[in-house]
């Protein structure tokens, strides 16, 4: 077991590689008893940290590697969870500024916006969608503080799972209006496509991820509430971005917006 003055360690240069835009080598190399459960305790103790020195508060959770294929690529057989912070939210049709972000990449995602708690004892797929106020297109800009984007799940998941912003769409869906299985998205950069897939690439059906995601904060004690946003998954790879880059994203039945970038 990792001692508790380590994990709290792991957690300060966490904070201070992301604030300071440093990347950092992965911990696993110079511990290898850092578990997945260990990890989403220095997650937490990062949130409370972030919470405090920022004076922000938690808006809601995100999901990553839900794809199969992302996690055969990690080696894993299950997801992530991180954390969203109200600080990480920025809005459609204001430029964002690349200033500070280390290497950041970008991804589609959908995002569900909660009106009841999903307390469990356990949480099905028909609970989450009873318990979804609506859903949004979205996009998630993801800032591993690890080099090259280089790390094990532990590592990763420690990290707030590569958090780093999001942003929302202005036109909201009920859940009952949409395929969430069928309905297609396009992701373009710069006015070319560089994706195309349907919301079944997130585990079937994204909903299915945030049940996922619902019965792991249970059995650690937490829940997702009401009010609070998920980001259910990237339905394609992240595409890197730079200065002056523009990202597009479309669904069928669910609108779309899109993001530039500046220095």
């Amino acid at each position: 077991m990792l001692k508790v003055d380590v994990q709290e360690e792991i957690s300060n240069i966490l904070f201070h590689a992301e604030k300071n835009r440093t990347d950092i080598k992965k911990f696993v190399d110079q511990y290898p008893e850092l578990t997945i459960d260990v990890a989403y305790t220095i997650q937490e103790r990062l949130i409370e940290k972030k919470c405090f020195e920022e004076k922000t508060e938690i808006s809601g959770w995100k999901l990553g590697l839900t794809s199969k294929a992302k996690q055969r690529m990690m080696g894993v057989h299950e997801p992530s969870y991180g954390v969203l912070l109200q600080n990480m939210e920025l809005h459609p049709g204001e430029p964002i500024s690349i200033a500070p972000f280390i290497h950041a990449k970008i991804e589609p995602e959908i995002a569900f916006v909660m009106k009841k708690d999903l307390g469990g004892p356990v949480v099905t797929v028909a609970d989450v969608l009873d318990a979804t106020d609506y859903v949004i297109a979205a996009m998630e800009i993801i800032d591993s503080r690890y080099e090259n984007f280089n790390f094990t799940l532990p590592d990763v998941i420690a990290d707030n799972s590569s958090s780093s912003r999001y942003i929302l769409g202005t036109k909201k869906h009920s859940v009952k209006d949409i395929d969430l299985e069928r309905m297609g998205c396009v992701f373009k950069k710069n006015g070319q496509v560089c994706a195309t897939t349907t919301a079944a690439s997130i585990m079937g059906n994204p909903a299915r991820a945030i049940t996922w995601m619902a019965n792991k904060l249970i059995s650690r004690g937490k829940k997702v509430q009401a009010g609070e946003i998920i980001l259910s998954g990237a339905l394609t790879g992240a595409e890197t971005l730079q200065k002056d880059d523009t990202f597009l994203v479309r669904f069928d039945g669910l609108d779309g917006f899109e993001v530039t970038f500046t220095e």
